[in-house]
């Protein structure tokens, strides 16, 4: 998919381009500084995708998916600068008006643009979600902040051309600028998450609504939940609390169970790393197992796993 975002990227800046030779508008040029972004993100996306498709190594054992993080990054700032760009270059053509041209004309070029890049930021958004690919999902986003702004400008164009007033046009430029600035931002800070293993609650969210609905009876206490995400890959790891009792074999079982289970909501990308603990005597009060002959203490309550408690490098009880 990320070669014909490339290769479409092309032809909309030549389309463009032709649009400003003609009418000289700098709003138009706002959308051709901006595919000149979007040609070299698409390129640099595609040899992202490439790199991060690579199989695990020495040297990269936990494969090669963070490539696409740092496209996201590389495109996020590219935008900023374009955004920065187009500012700059309203702002100069605000102070020193240049005559236009041909402005239906040029209308219906980028109206052309606009529609084939929303076309292909949706279908990049659509597969970029399902294979949880950042640099597909970024380029999709911009694809349609792009055609956003490709039909805002349009709107300012046709203001401009009923109405004769020149400043129209470095007007819709400054605020499409500031536009692209604010989604070049967004992508960046995205990214710099993703380098930094940040915490994605809304994964953990749903990761402990998961475990919580399909929790097995000598499941007796899980904790030290992270999740860290490489490209389309999540690696998971935690301690799993199971009766002390149970011999090497059934404990692992046990983990096996938990790994089909996340692994029916997650995909089947999912790396578990599952530490296993027996359990003490204190765990006896929130374990809920009946046919138990070592129980010390009577069963008080279950305690619900949360966002808070699950994360924690500490085995739970009750005071």
């Amino acid at each position: 998919m990320q070669k014909w975002v490339a290769g479409i990227s092309v032809l909309l800046l030549a389309v463009k381009i032709t649009a400003y030779y003609y009418t000289h508008s700098v709003a138009i040029l706002t959308d051709a500084l901006e595919s000149i972004v979007n040609v070299a993100a698409g390129f640099i996306g595609l040899y992202s995708l490439w790199v991060a498709a690579k199989p695990r190594d020495f040297d990269h054992p936990y494969g090669h998916g963070k490539a696409e993080f740092l496209s996201a990054a590389i495109e996020g700032t590219m935008i900023l600068t374009a955004g920065a760009l187009i500012i700059y270059e309203a702002v100069k053509n605000l102070l020193h008006p240049v005559a236009l041209h041909k402005i239906d004309f040029g209308i219906w070029l980028i109206a052309s643009t606009a529609v084939i890049n929303f076309i292909v930021g949706y279908i990049c958004l659509r597969i970029g979600t399902k294979n949880n690919s950042l640099a597909l999902v970024a380029s999709g986003k911009h694809l349609q902040s792009d055609t956003w702004s490709t039909f805002g400008i349009i709107a300012g164009l046709i203001l401009l051309y009923f109405s004769g007033k020149t400043w129209i046009d470095s007007t819709v430029a400054m605020l499409f600028g500031v536009i692209i600035m604010y989604t070049g931002y967004t992508i960046l800070r995205r990214s710099i998450a993703g380098i930094m293993d940040e915490v994605d609650e809304k994964i953990l969210t749903r990761m402990v609504q998961v475990l919580n609905a399909g929790r097995e009876v000598n499941w007796v206490d899980l904790h030290n939940l992270r999740v860290i995400r490489y490209g389309s890959v999540l690696h998971v790891d935690c301690h799993l609390t199971v009766p002390w009792y149970l011999n090497v074999h059934e404990a692992h079982a046990e983990i096996d169970r938990l790994a089909e289970l996340t692994r029916r909501e997650f995909g089947e990308t999912l790396e578990l790393f599952v530490h296993s603990d027996g359990c003490l005597p204190f765990s006896c009060r929130i374990c809920s197992k009946t046919e138990c002959g070592e129980r010390q203490h009577p069963f008080v309550k279950r305690v619900e796993w949360t966002l808070d408690n699950i994360s924690t490098n500490k085995k739970h009880g009750i005071e």
